[in-house]
């Protein structure tokens, strides 16, 4: 099992960068490079929570977030074709005294198979880089969404 700590900060406020993640419409893929439009796939969703499907062909996750504190996302992975156990994400947001947002991920890949164990290895070690890259890349689109505002 890897579990993967990744920082950033933005200009984007907590309440822009919660907004994003928590937005399932079309365009969700500009913002996660993780994420196909043409596979999401929203089952329920609440003022506080969302059942969704997402990701590629090459690994989709069924995700149960909860965002009923607004300064915490928490995403459970509850099915995947890669994923199981204690597989998901935890975003927390912290507004700094300078107007920008300390964001903490914590990224927990339990492979449920020989493949989702090799690719959570590799995520954990080798390709560790390519999330911290994902992430960046993300709090980007984020404040480019925003600048336009």
């Amino acid at each position: 099992m890897a579990t993967i700590h990744l920082h950033e900060t933005t200009t984007a406020t907590p309440e822009q960068f919660l907004a994003a993640l928590t937005d399932f419409g079309p365009g969700r893929a500009q913002l996660f490079s993780a994420t196909s439009d043409d596979l999401l796939l929203v089952h329920a969703r609440t003022a506080t929570t969302a059942d969704v499907t997402e990701g590629t062909a090459a690994a989709w996750e069924r995700l149960r977030y909860d965002w009923s504190d607004p300064t915490r996302v928490v995403m459970k992975t509850v099915d995947s074709n890669l994923w199981g156990g204690a597989s998901g994400h935890t975003y927390t947001l912290t507004r700094n005294p300078d107007g920008t947002t300390a964001i903490d991920a914590v990224v927990v890949r339990e492979g449920k198979d020989f493949k989702g164990k090799l690719t959570g290895f590799l995520l954990g070690t080798v390709a560790k880089g390519a999330l911290a890259k994902a992430l960046a890349n993300t709090v980007k689109a984020v404040e480019a969404r925003h600048s336009l505002v």
